[in-house]
């Protein structure tokens, strides 16, 4: 049963093989200790088929919810690092928009509350005054759609410079003053991109949904296995805990694409990430079960 006397702590799918049905990602996530799962829907043509999902898998899946006690609180919608609100194509642009409505749908028909963006301009194209104002519009846009489902859009503290810091992000949170606007802070983004990470989380506070609690290195913001790179974790839990923050952490991390795993090997693979988080959360100050 799920409990208000503990700290949230979730796991990225991708953090378990891909080859898993949904029930035994959601038992692999229960058995290593995790209380829910951040779905993805990326760029991928596979996980773009989600957004098309029909009733009968929908309610499938939240039978599975009901079953296991796993749920998915969170979205991670980076589809429009492929298709971006600043595109100076039209049917990009256009694309970027569906795949939008169709993630807010989604997430209503789940019980997603919280949609976490790829805060991208663009990914695969020149940056510019013209792709800038565009993703504006896009996400005045967009907002306008979320708060008609009742559902929050978070941008995620990216791993590019143009959001790689809160007060960029801040930014956009003047320009679309909204409570179904917020931020999504990624611990290892934003100590590769900030000299001073805890004064970014005092900065961000009250916009705050959820962190990312992730490794990253100089240069490298994915598969850092923990413990490996710069991520002052024990800090970054102590400042949060200092200021109160008593929402969802959630660790991102990625399952070997290359490798068949078993349950045995998955389920360990994610248990010990979690036993770090939990070490690091306990030096930060937060009471963990």
């Amino acid at each position: 049963m799920y409990s208000l006397h503990k700290t949230p702590l979730g796991i990225y799918e991708k953090a378990l093989p891909g080859s898993f049905t949904w029930r035994e990602k959601m038992l692999a996530a229960k058995e290593a200790g995790f209380d829910f799962i951040e779905i993805s829907v990326d760029e991928s043509d596979e996980r773009l088929a989600r957004l098309d999902w029909d009733q009968k898998t929908i309610r499938e899946l939240r039978d599975l919810m009901d079953e296991t006690g796993i749920t998915f609180p969170s979205m991670c919608l980076s589809a429009h690092r492929r298709f971006p609100f600043g595109s100076k194509n039209p049917e990009t642009r256009k694309r970027a928009y569906e795949v939008m409505e169709k993630g807010i749908l989604l997430a209503r028909a789940l019980g997603v509350g919280c949609i976490q963006l790829a805060t991208y301009d663009v990914y695969y194209e020149d940056s510019d005054e013209e792709t800038k104002a565009l993703f504006l519009q896009g996400m005045k846009d967009s907002v306008e759609m979320a708060a008609k489902a009742g559902v929050i859009l978070a941008m995620e503290i990216m791993d590019t410079a143009f959001v790689g810091t809160i007060l960029r992000a801040t930014h956009y949170l003047r320009e679309i003053p909204s409570p179904y606007f917020k931020i999504y802070p990624d611990m290892g983004n934003l100590t590769q991109f900030s000299g001073d990470p805890e004064s970014e989380l005092e900065l961000g506070l009250p916009e705050i949904v959820a962190v990312h609690v992730k490794e990253t290195k100089p240069g490298t913001f994915k598969c850092v296995p923990f413990g490996t790179g710069t991520v002052r974790f024990a800090d970054l839990f102590k400042k949060l805990h200092d200021l109160g923050y008593a929402g969802r952490f959630m660790v991102e991390m990625w399952a070997d694409t290359k490798r068949a795993y078993t349950m045995e090997e998955a389920v360990a693979e994610i248990k010990e990430a979690r036993e770090f988080v939990l070490d690091q959360m306990a030096k930060g100050g937060y009471e963990v079960i």
